[in-house]
């Protein structure tokens, strides 16, 4: 959780017998001797450091070193002569300003012992420093020790974070005090008001204490002894850090530092790694959204710093889609390192070094550092795990040792990189060698003819409460990834039909780096601050509210297409989906009532809406005399009791019944969740064993609209103490899914709401939609494999169907989900109470669908229903009473959804389209386009034309050859 920094290093086996040494004192505090007879004390480090960034030069790596040292023999004290600052003042304001402001603030005195906050403020401090002349050629440094997260400016530059918690509490002035140079000299600390992990109130998780304050308990100079350090070489520095968004903050933030960083990264001594515009999540993002991660982050690598990524570093987030080889592969990236799995709770993990193989087939080479860390302290004991711990010893015969304060940032202290230097060689140890990500996957590469392959998702068996949590966050999510398609797909076509426009490729690159941000994966997860939530909701609500609104350059793309649209009563209907829809629309009427219509328009493209509007086979809904109603539209028939449950769900063709005798579907279910310690992130098992239906009804089913285009019913429920929820239950003409408006007013501490669906069908896996595709889990418990996936994610649908007969759950905005037995299960609300108290409490409204279908899922159309369901068509005037039928792009077989059109990066001329095969299924099909190409080419994910990727322009389009779940990407350049 947090930023991600760490040193590399890589362990190979040592053939030697293991030897020892001894060590005195307790667990927890060791002394050992070693050098020149010195007394070195190793105290195991607290928590994680705060600052992301670490560097060197001449003012040195930043140190911490142990207090405890202070007792070794006379003589050996690590700090020598000590004194106070000449002056030492502060300022503090509630807002993050840049330095250039904070210096020009009036400052009053402080002094050593003060407390400054409260929780999240910042206090800026003047420290005016006098070197006695005493101390000439000595190295001198400043101490400070604060409970804060500091950061040093020098000559209006940062210089170095201080952090108690990742000691870090020492900044080098001088390596050696000349006469010339200035004794007298004025530093700046920046000290924010809270941890490494926030402001958590007795716990790390906690919700945030508003009125924690920081001590200062240390602010001196001092003249370090670096013989009694003993510090023999100097090393050669190796450092990775992830998430390129971190970098554009520090370039836009902090430029002369960023400056310092590409030259280190120039020099080979800071790694890019990742790949990626932030560390997201790895299992609820879209696919499209996952290949913008990439996009977004190698094309930011590779302008900054002339390279993309090779490796894509992961290590902490919850969870890994099955669809990610083939993405890293499309990005360049053929190599995979993490270690969240060693977290699960269930099963270890079988494997360290492997490859990877995704749902197309693709694979990857993939490797789990034994240590199960990514911020290890170089000591004996982990080194020595490492290669005990090592799962594939015999396969390969390296893996890699993530030193460092990795978690929140900091990377490693010189202690550490001392410990490495000195376990280099020794008997009884692993051979240590600082290295790089891409020395040791080169080295696996080579040891790699024995590795083993695992198939499919790499399911983290915990933190699946993060499928449900924070749902507003979830639902800003889904519908900004529907918006940012929806105007990239309008704003092209409006450039084909008219060449003036203007796409708005900034303002969406600007609007797609804010999605992305909060898809990292602390934050669309939901296991974030209230703070964190709050800014997450105002990117979604705030700027992207109008993106569709045409009062944004964004917003152009919908405006564009009703330009000059004053004919009152006419209506031009737009598809950004590549299949024909028909489907019912809600319109403004003349009188400022809604009017329904059904429409058909075709694939990308309008229509306009047509008068009569009556349906070939009209909504019927009747009330029975038991109070209960049936509505049927000529495609299913349903039946619903008083409280809104499904009693009866038909398919008419067929007859066949969905529901089973007895048995209720729309089933509401509320759960107590009390998770052993990680609120936000986890579901346990045993929440199972607490299931209460929810029965307590406000308001009994009632007729809302009588049928025609559309029938609808409403009904109103008590949930748990304090909690209600309505529902509107909505049948359309034509259509062949049942859809459940629902509004929660939640007010629960601890409980989890799911819907549940029991259904006449009978199938030992059950299929759940991921990234440009699907795959299956099992509904059985056999194993403890199986048992461990008792709450899973899926995106749009999940489906469960046994040889010509299946019902499937879809949904607008929901992530996690089950199929247990013969029952669907939907899920809706948690209220975890850490780290955001407030977490969920408020207004909900969501959607989702029942469809029974004949067949299989992908012969009945699950897939593109789904669709229709997050992506609604767009309505406005039409310029026009009379208006042809258009259609920009059309696809031949219903195994392959055009997914993406959008303007090339760095290229006006063209345009960008992404299809994926859907189905499972190894096909052909046809692109057609009504747009004037000239050109067509296969490209990778990054828009990298392939080799030998032409593709000739025929009369019925583009062939395109698809295998299972393939993912393309093409290339249409306009003709003049």
């Amino acid at each position: 959780m947090g930023s991600h920094e760490q040193g590399f290093a890589t362990a190979s086996a040592s053939p030697r017998d293991l030897l020892y040494f001894e060590t005195a004192g307790s667990q927890n505090h060791k002394t050992a001797w070693v050098g020149r007879n010195l007394k070195y004390h190793l105290v195991p480090g607290s928590l994680l450091p705060p600052q992301p960034l670490l560097f060197c030069g001449e003012q040195g790596w930043r140190m911490e070193l142990e207090r405890g040292w202070k007792s070794a023999p006379r003589g050996h004290e690590l700090f020598g002569d000590h004194c106070p600052p000449a002056s030492l003042s502060y300022f503090q304001t509630r807002r993050r300003i840049p330095y250039q402001e904070a210096a020009v603030q009036e400052f009053r005195p402080t002094q050593v012992g003060e407390s400054f906050g409260p929780t999240w403020e910042t206090c800026w401090f003047k420290v005016e420093l006098s070197i006695p002349l005493a101390w000439a050629g000595q190295e001198v440094h400043f101490v400070w020790e604060s409970d804060g997260e500091g950061m040093v400016w020098r000559d209006a530059q940062p210089v170095q974070g201080l952090t108690k918690e990742g000691e870090k509490t020492s900044y080098i002035l001088t390596r050696s005090l000349k006469e010339s140079e200035p004794h007298s000299l004025t530093l700046y600390v920046e000290l924010a008001c809270n941890g490494l992990f926030g402001a958590g109130k007795g716990s790390m998780i906690a919700p945030p204490d508003p009125d924690r304050r920081v001590t200062l308990s240390k602010a001196e100079l001092v003249v370090f002894n670096r013989d009694v350090y003993e510090l023999l070489v100097d090393l050669e520095i190796l450092l990775d850090m992830a998430q390129a968004q971190q970098f554009e903050w520090v370039r836009s933030c902090y430029p002369g530092l960023y400056a310092r960083i590409q030259d280190f990264v120039a020099k080979g001594q800071f790694i890019p790694v990742g790949g990626t515009w932030v560390e997201m999540d790895g299992n609820l993002p879209s696919g499209e959204s996952m290949v913008r991660q990439f996009l977004q982050g190698q094309r930011f690598f590779q302008e900054q710093f002339g390279r993309i990524c090779s490796e894509f570093w992961l290590p902490d987030t919850f969870g890994y889609s099955a669809q990610l080889p083939q993405l890293m592969r499309g990005c360049g990236i053929q190599r995979f390192l993490t270690q969240k799995l060693s977290w699960n709770l269930v099963n270890s993990f079988p494997h360290h070094t492997f490859f990877w193989e995704g749902i197309d087939g693709s694979q990857v080479l993939t490797h789990f550092p034994p240590g199960d860390s990514y911020g290890m302290h170089g000591r004996v004991e982990e080194m020595l795990k490492t290669v005990k711990n090592n799962k594939d010893k015999g396969r390969v015969n390296h893996s890699a040792f993530l030193f460092g304060f990795g978690d929140g940032g900091g990377g490693p202290t010189q202690k550490m990189l001392d410990r490495m230097k000195r376990m280099s060689d020794t008997d009884g140890l692993p051979r240590v060698q600082i290295s790089t990500p891409d020395q040791l996957f080169s080295v696996l590469e080579k040891e790699s003819s024995q590795l083993c392959t695992w198939v499919g998702e790499l399911f983290l068996e915990l933190h699946n409460g993060t499928y449900t949590t924070q749902a507003q966050i979830k639902k800003g999510n889904r519908e900004c990834e529907r918006i940012l398609h929806d105007v990239e797909v309008l704003s092209s076509l409006a450039v084909a039909q008219d060449r003036a426009f203007q796409y708005p490729a900034s303002q969406l690159q600007r609007l797609w780096r804010l999605l992305l941000l909060n898809q990292f994966h602390d934050v669309l997860p939901g296991s974030c601050i209230q703070l964190v939530v709050e800014d997450a909701l105002q990117y979604y609500t705030g700027e992207q509210g109008v993106w569709l609104g045409g009062h944004s350059p964004v917003g152009a793309g919908l405006a564009w297409w009703g330009c000059g649209g004053s004919n009152p009563g006419h209506t031009l209907v737009l598809n950004t989906l590549s299949w024909e829809r028909t489907e019912v629309i809600s319109r403004p009427g003349p009188d400022g009532t809604e009017t329904l219509a059904l429409v058909t328009v075709p694939s990308m493209g309008y229509a306009l809406v047509q008068e009569p509007f009556v349906p070939p086979q009209p909504v019927a809904v009747r009330k029975q005399e038991d109070g209960s109603i049936t509505m049927e539209n000529g495609v299913i028939a349903v039946c619903l009791d008083t409280m809104g449950h499904l009693t009866s769900l038909q398919l008419l063709d067929s007859g066949r019944e969905s529901v089973p005798d007895g048995c209720y579907a729309n089933q509401f279910a509320l759960f107590d969740d009390v998770p052993l310690y990680w609120d936000a992130w986890d579901v346990m098992d045993y929440h199972l064993e607490t299931r209460k239906p929810v029965t307590t009804l406000l308001k009994p089913l009632e007729i809302t609209l009588a049928g025609g285009l559309r029938g609808s019913v409403r009904f109103s429920l008590q949930v748990g103490k304090s909690s209600t929820l309505s529902q509107e239950i909505i049948l359309d003409a034509a259509c062949p899914y049942l859809r459940f408006l629902t509004q929660v007013e939640w007010k629960e501490a601890h409980k989890f709401l799911k819907v549940e669906f029991p259904v006449q069908v009978r199938s030992t896996n059950a299929t759940y939609e991921i990234q440009f595709g699907h795959l299956q889990r099992p509904t059985h418990w056999n194993t403890s494999w199986d048992w461990a996936r008792f709450e899973v994610w899926a995106h749009k649908w999940l489906d469960l169907s046994e040889h010509g007969f299946g019902v499937a759950l879809l949904n607008d905005c929901k992530y996690g989900a089950s199929a247990h037995r013969n029952v669907l299960s939907l899920s809706l609300l948690r209220a975890p109470k850490s780290p955001d108290s407030t977490a969920d409490i408020g207004h909900h409204q969501f959607t989702y669908a029942v469809m029974p279908h004949q067949g299989s899922f992908q012969e009945a159309g699950v897939i593109q229903q789904a669709y229709n369901l997050n992506f609604p068509l767009h309505m406005v005037p039409a310029s026009c009473a009379q208006c042809s039928p258009w259609s920009a792009f059309s696809v031949s077989s219903p195994a392959v959804v055009l997914e993406t059109v959008k303007q090339a990066e760095d290229r006006p001329e063209a345009l960008l389209v992404r299809l994926y095969e859907a189905h499972g299924s190894t096909v052909t099909a046809w692109l057609q386009t009504s747009l004037p190409v000239k050109e067509a080419m296969l490209c990778d994910l990054l828009e990298r034309p392939l080799a030998q990727g032409h593709l000739p322009l025929e009369q019925r389009g583009l062939r395109l050859s698809f295998t299972p779940f393939l993912v393309l990407s093409v290339l249409l350049l306009w003709s003049p």
